[in-house]
């Protein structure tokens, strides 16, 4: 199963059990009807706390979201600084790491353009860390080769920026709430559809709209929410900030 296709039956899962939730509550309040004053504090409460993890959940998965997108812009600028300092190794040594460096750069991306195909980017990832390793062995063989002291200076500390933000970029996907706080999250808003039914009780009818568009809004923002927390593999993506990384391949031929 797609991650898509799991984000959107976990909105529909939350819309449906809402409007159940909101039905169920409806029906006890017609039986057995709370005090209005104590009912008004419980839901004063519930509803309270469903907002504030809403907006602690969505900020976090924002605030992540943007930290990835940072990412992207720091290692295509380290990468850019470490094939630059290149002109500081004999010329003989530079065609064949400048092309390892386009073949790197190819296979980062390749990585990316191949998600939610989870094992196919693995592949490109593995390959893009062995073109890691030969672009360090050869910059380092260079560089004794050269004896020249600013190249081993400024370029191999660039090498290892670059290659510390590939392992940053590679555990940012990975960091997220516990799972815990998305289970309390659908729990707050099940039960919000309860209280928010039985306090609907009093209407002859059932106000179809209020119903649907309180499930509605709540399915909305969880989706959302998971898309923020798992970009790439739904709608929300990093293509604009890609295309940085992009320019940078195109420049190195």
């Amino acid at each position: 199963m797609s991650y898509i296709r799991l984000v959107e039956l976990c909105a529909l899962g939350v819309f449906l059990g809402m409007l159940l939730f909101l039905e169920v509550g409806r029906r006890l309040a017609i039986r057995r009807r709370a005090p209005a004053a104590e009912g008004r504090v419980i839901e004063g409460a519930v509803f309270g706390l469903l907002g504030l993890l809403v907006a602690f959940t969505f900020s976090g998965a924002a605030t992540r979201f943007d930290t990835r997108r940072q990412l992207i812009v720091e290692e295509t600028n380290a990468i850019g600084t470490a094939y630059l300092r290149l002109d500081l190794l004999p010329t003989a040594a530079q065609p064949a790491l400048r092309e390892r460096f386009r073949q790197y750069v190819e296979a980062r991306l390749e990585a990316y353009r191949l998600l939610p195909d989870i094992a196919a980017a693995h592949a490109a990832e593995t390959r893009a860390l062995q073109l890691q390793g030969d672009i360090w062995r050869q910059a380092v063989a260079a560089c004794q080769e050269a004896g020249v002291q600013p190249a081993t200076m400024l370029l191999l500390p660039a090498l290892n920026v670059m290659m510390n933000l590939t392992t940053s970029r590679a555990l940012a996907p990975s960091m997220h709430p516990p799972p815990m706080v998305f289970v309390m999250l659908f729990g707050l808003a099940l039960a919000s559809a309860l209280l928010a039914g039985h306090a609907m009780a009093g209407s002859p009818s059932r106000t179809w709209l209020y119903m649907l568009g309180f499930a509605a809004v709540m399915a909305l923002a969880v989706y959302v929410i998971l898309d923020l927390e798992f970009p790439r593999l739904g709608l929300i993506r990093f293509g604009a900030f890609d295309q940085a990384l992009v320019a940078l391949r195109e420049s190195m031929r």
